[in-house]
């Protein structure tokens, strides 16, 4: 019986040893053929310029194509079920950000794929932070003053929003629920028609990508206040963190990244983590990002799931609190 158990046990280790063996043996040649990058986005936006920026890099690092998918529909819901249903063999990856990975947990009450369950973490690609910007004859010209302003005029100044459960949605709502301050929330389909009434001034504040909003902003068109991240912008170095401004703790990015399918082999996550740091470390590839007010994130491979997760709390709290639905 004991050498029956330890010819069993020597059996399943060798057959161990021998998958092992062979997922690493298949990483050494990966990419055999083209690799897919689902953007479950429309093309043009932010997700799918990032994805466009090194997907390219990567097809000259690795001699492959990498090419972007963009499947649309559902608040994201399609291009991110479909990568979660795809097969675990790093041909196809997803583009991961805020809104499909931390966000639509708490936005839907039932959702097809489980973010952390049905995903590997490949690697984070860039943050880009918001401004808060406001209608040039709004008499305020900081954020403390913003804050007082709402306070002197409780629910009678209205923010700006992209659409339900967008990233300007939920900042605002957090900026809400930090302050202690009442505004009410007008959904555009999309930020250029809100910027038309945040201009006019019938909608005076908006929080909105800083890739978008400092155009505006420099050009005269609206008054920026502060950014949303930790370290002020060398794209507007006069404008002041929400930290400086004196709301410590208040933080708020887009943040983009590349998820496989759960259970792709580790050694081809290891591979296209290390080909990715690679490419953001390339000083074009930095340039480029840091030009539409972004950051290469330098997130190592095991704190991206610890983050998500972290996430996913924050925004459920938001979510709750402002009682925020998707239909």
């Amino acid at each position: 019986m004991i050498i029956t158990s330890f010819r069993a046990a020597v059996v399943a280790l060798a057959g161990f040893i021998g998958l092992t063996g062979s997922d690493a043996l298949h990483a050494q040649s990966y990419p055999a053929r083209p690799v897919t990058i689902v953007v479950p986005s429309a093309a043009g936006g932010g997700t799918d310029t990032v994805a466009r920026l090194i997907g390219d890099q990567l097809a000259k690092q690795l001699g492959q194509s990498f090419v972007v998918e963009n499947r649309t529909g559902g608040g994201m819901l399609v291009g991110t079920t479909a990568v979660a249903k795809a097969a675990p063999d790093g041909y196809t990856l997803l583009m991961g950000l805020n809104g499909n990975l931390a966000v639509n947990p708490s936005l839907f009450a039932k959702l097809p794929y489980d973010a952390i369950a049905d995903f590997t973490p490949v690697a984070m690609l860039a943050e880009y932070p918001f401004m808060v910007v406001v209608n040039n004859d709004l008499p305020v010209k900081s954020i403390k003053e913003l804050i007082a302003h709402l306070k002197a005029n409780p629910g009678k100044i209205n923010y700006a929003s992209a659409g339900n459960g967008t990233g300007q949605h939920l900042a605002a709502e957090l900026f809400k629920m930090m302050t202690g301050t009442d505004m009410a929330g007008i959904n555009y389909r999309g930020a250029q028609p809100a910027y038309q009434d945040v201009i006019s001034g019938r909608v005076p504040v908006f929080f909105d990508n800083m890739s978008t909003a400092m155009s505006l902003a420099k050009g005269g068109q609206v008054r920026a206040l502060a950014i949303t991240s930790k370290q002020r912008s060398a794209l507007m170095p006069e404008l002041p963190t929400f930290d400086e401004a004196g709301i410590p703790g208040y933080e708020y990015h887009t943040w983009f990244g590349i998820w496989a399918p759960k259970s792709t082999p580790q050694p081809i996550i290891e591979k296209l983590h290390a080909e990715v740091r690679k490419a953001l470390a390339d000083p074009t590839i930095q340039q480029r990002i840091a030009a539409t007010a972004g950051a290469p994130s330098t997130m190592a491979l095991k704190e991206i799931d610890p983050f998500v997760k972290a996430e996913i709390a924050k925004w459920a709290e938001v979510v709750q609190r402002a009682g925020i639905k998707v239909e």
